[in-house]
């Protein structure tokens, strides 16, 4: 009889997203090892069964879309836990590592209007978004703007903004209209993507993080292939930065890496909720240096925030 191809479980929240981005991996490793066996484990997390804040932090938010999937990794009911890097803690629990990150997606936030783009919106027009990093951004780029909250998943969101007929637009990260495929002109919808040099994006926007166990040479070995070092270092770099300010709670924190050449360049802000800019600062280094950069860039900030 032939041999069972080995099972290698990758946990997984269930929403839609979440699946679209697990199923992208599941792909990726299948294609890299054809002769195993990939399948997605859905895990419930707290941040799937509890009501949410009414405003959302941008980063981390200690673990509230992820600590079940940990807590199964570290009772090895999975081999892989499969995240959106933004919401992955800084500080992980003993034992567990970030093994690897594909190749990062399209790191921008959307603005969905009806048509306008944004210098375009009407005087005080309205604009939804549940991140605070955005109002920040859009508030220090359009102080006459009047921001509202928004919430529940992608499209959740823009079926709020066709049922709202006063709302004017939302802003949504360009990486999940992206893996859910979503087609906006149903809804006779039009994005407007933010350059980086607009809205800095959150701090590992649009990266997928793979948590593994740190002493598992069988999957470490299975990830070698997969994991994208740019990528990797960008993240290595925007995490340093956010944990140096202890990134989470209800801190607007925007941090975004390029490696370009052997340089690694890091930008980094923080923003309060009106809008004032209390943080603008870049660094660049080797590559190699990742944290370190994000590190030293994340002290220089908290002693100007204090």
């Amino acid at each position: 009889m032939p041999e069972k191809p080995q099972v290698i479980l990758l946990g997984t929240r269930g929403s839609a997203l979440a699946m679209a981005q697990s199923g992208l991996v599941r792909d990726m490793f299948r294609k890299l090892h054809p002769r195993l066996q990939f399948e997605l484990k859905i895990i419930k997390t707290s941040g799937d069964k509890k009501v949410q804040p009414k405003v959302m932090p941008e980063f981390g938010l200690k673990g509230l879309w992820t600590r079940e999937i940990e807590v199964a990794l570290t009772g090895r009911r999975v081999d892989v836990g499969i995240h959106s890097l933004k919401d992955l803690p800084t500080l992980l629990p003993a034992g567990l590592v970030l093994g690897a990150t594909p190749k990062r997606g399209d790191p921008r936030d959307v603005l969905i209007t009806r048509g306008p783009r944004f210098a375009e919106l009407p005087r005080g027009a309205t604009v939804a978004t549940a991140s605070l990093r955005r109002q920040g951004q859009l508030l220090a780029l359009r102080p006459d703007l009047r921001i509202v909250e928004v919430r529940g998943n992608v499209e959740t969101r823009v079926n709020k903004l066709e049922a709202n007929a006063d709302w004017h637009g939302i802003v949504l990260a360009a990486a999940g209209l992206d893996r859910l495929n979503l087609k906006l002109d149903k809804w006779g919808f039009i994005a407007h993507p933010f350059e980086p040099e607009e809205m800095l994006p959150s701090p590992c926007q649009a990266i997928l993080g793979l948590e593994i166990r740190a002493d598992d040479e069988r999957i470490i070995e299975l990830l070698r292939r997969l994991n994208h070092y740019a990528t990797f270092q960008a993240a290595m770099a925007e995490r340093a930065f956010a944990h140096a300010l202890e990134a989470g709670c209800r801190t607007p924190v925007a941090g975004y890496a390029v490696l370009s050449e052997g340089e690694l360049t890091l930008r980094g802000a923080v923003f309060a909720e009106d809008g004032r800019v209390r943080f603008r600062g870049e660094i660049s280094g080797a590559e190699g240096e990742a944290e370190k950069l994000g590190s030293t860039l994340g002290e220089e900030a908290k002693s100007k925030l204090t």
